[in-house]
Parts: structure tokens; sequence; C-alpha cells
């Protein structure tokens, strides 16, 4: 079993900043690719971004790519979404996960283990 713990949630004013954190414990890997998904009010939740085993590869949704980087400290076994030039819609809670393909993967069925997620909410 992995435990995934998300920090750094809060709220913000738009065009702000918020740097979200995930700490994972239990049956680590550094093999493991990682992911941030988020779920709006009253949405399904969706991808947001993804890292592979390495970091050297990361994937975007198309609404917070120029915005959000997502990057991995594997000594630290955490997992961090730099989130900037915040919105109104970018308010959700955001989840991270974890998947043992190694991939940075968009798809939520291929994600084995969540975290119970970060409030995050951007005001106008």
């Amino acid at each position: 079993q992995v435990q995934l713990v998300e920090s750094g949630g809060g709220l913000v004013q738009a065009g702000g900043s918020l740097r979200l954190s995930c700490a994972a414990s239990g049956r680590t890997s550094s093999s493991y690719g990682m992911g941030w998904f988020r779920q709006g009010p009253g949405k399904e939740r969706v991808f947001v971004a993804g890292i592979n085993w390495r970091g050297s590869n990361t994937y975007y949704d198309d609404s917070v790519k120029g915005r959000f980087t997502i990057s991995r400290d594997n000594a630290k076994n955490t997992l961090y979404l730099q989130m900037n030039s915040l919105k109104p819609e970018d308010t959700a809670v955001y989840y991270c996960a974890v998947n043992r393909y190694g991939g940075a993967y968009y798809r939520a069925e291929l994600y084995d283990y969540w975290g119970q997620g970060t409030q995050v909410t951007v005001s106008t």
C-alpha cells in the first residue's frame, strides 16, 4: 500500500499562486508515475498534470498548460504542483495519485493509489 497526503491548498485571489505538495509513504517506489487530478463543484474528477518516474516527461491538460508546473523529488518521495496565474475556474479539490506503470498518464483508471485531496479556492 502507498499512502498519499496532499497539502498546500487554500484560498487565493485570482492571479495568485499556490504550491501543492503530495507526500508519499508506505510501499513507495521511485519507479512509479505520479499525477494531479481535480474535481470542481458539481463536476467529475479530471486530469491536471502527470510526470513519469524519472521526472523527464510531463504532460498537462490544455486548461493549465503554461500556468502549472508538476515536479517530483524522489529522494523525498514528494510530488509538487506549482500553480501560477490562478483563475476562479481552477477552484477544486486537488488529488495526487500514483501509478505503478511509471508513466505520465492522463487516464485516471491507470492510477492505483489516491490521496484524500486538498481544497483550492480562487476568488475573483
